[in-house]
C-alpha cells in the first residue's frame, strides 16, 4: 500500500526555485514566459509572508544562462544573497551545497520550481524524492522548449513520486484559511498575479 502522500503547511515546508535565470527562461515555448515568471515571484512572495524558507540556485550566470531575476533580489534578499550558484552541475541535488542549503531549512516537504521543467526540475525532484523527502513540483511556474519533453519529464516525475501541482493550487494548500491575515495577503498575489481577470 503507498504511503499517504502529506499536506504541506508552511510550517513543514521549503521553497526551493531553481534557476530561474533570465537567459535560460527564454528557452521556456511551452507555456507563456510572462505566467512562469508571474507565478514564479508569487510563489516567493508566498514564502515571505508565510515565513517558508527559500532555497534558490544558479548555473554558470556569467554565461548565456544569465543571472537570476533581479525581482527574486527584491522579495527575497537574505535567500538571493545566499544563493547557490553552480558551477554547471545540471543536476541542483548532485551539488553538495545545494543539499545542505535544503537540509539546512529542517523540512522534508519541498515545493520545487525549475525554470525548466525538462532539465532543471526532473532531476532535483526526482533525486529529492529517492532521498526521502515529500516533493511538489509547480509546473506553472516552469516550462520546457518542447511539448514532449515537458511531457516526459511530468510522467517521469509522476511515476518517481513527484506530486504535480500548481502555484494557484499550492497556494491555497499553504493559506489554509483565507480568513487569516496572511491568507487575505495571499488572496490579493493571488488574483492580482496569479489567477485570469475575471470579467
Amino acid at each position: 500500500m503507498t504511503a499517504k502522500f502529506p499536506t504541506f503547511s508552511p510550517a513543514d515546508s521549503a521553497l526551493l526555485l531553481i534557476d530561474h535565470q533570465t537567459g535560460t527562461m527564454q528557452l521556456i515555448k511551452t507555456i507563456p514566459l510572462e505566467v512562469v515568471k508571474r507565478h514564479t515571484l508569487a510563489l516567493a512572495k508566498t514564502a515571505k509572508i508565510l515565513n517558508i524558507p527559500v532555497v534558490l540556485t544558479s548555473s554558470q550566470e556569467q554565461n548565456a544562462q544569465g543571472p537570476l531575476l533581479p525581482e527574486l533580489a527584491d522579495i527575497l534578499p537574505d535567500a538571493f544573497a545566499a544563493r547557490v550558484k553552480r558551477a554547471g552541475i545540471v543536476n541542483a541535488w548532485d551539488d553538495k551545497n545545494f543539499v545542505a542549503a535544503v537540509k539546512k531549512t529542517g523540512r522534508k516537504n519541498l515545493i520545487m520550481a525549475g525554470v525548466t521543467t525538462d532539465v532543471c526540475l526532473v532531476y532535483p525532484a526526482i533525486s529529492a524524492v529517492r532521498d526521502g523527502y515529500n516533493v511538489q513540483a509547480v509546473l506553472d511556474a516552469s516550462g520546457s522548449p518542447f511539448d514532449i519533453s515537458e511531457d516526459a519529464a511530468r510522467r517521469r516525475m509522476e511515476g518517481e513520486g513527484v506530486v504535480l501541482t500548481a502555484t494557484n493550487t499550492v497556494m491555497a494548500e499553504l493559506a489554509q484559511d483565507w480568513s487569516r491575515p496572511e491568507g487575505g495577503q495571499l488572496l490579493g498575489i493571488l488574483f492580482n498575479e496569479v489567477l485570469p481577470k475575471i470579467g
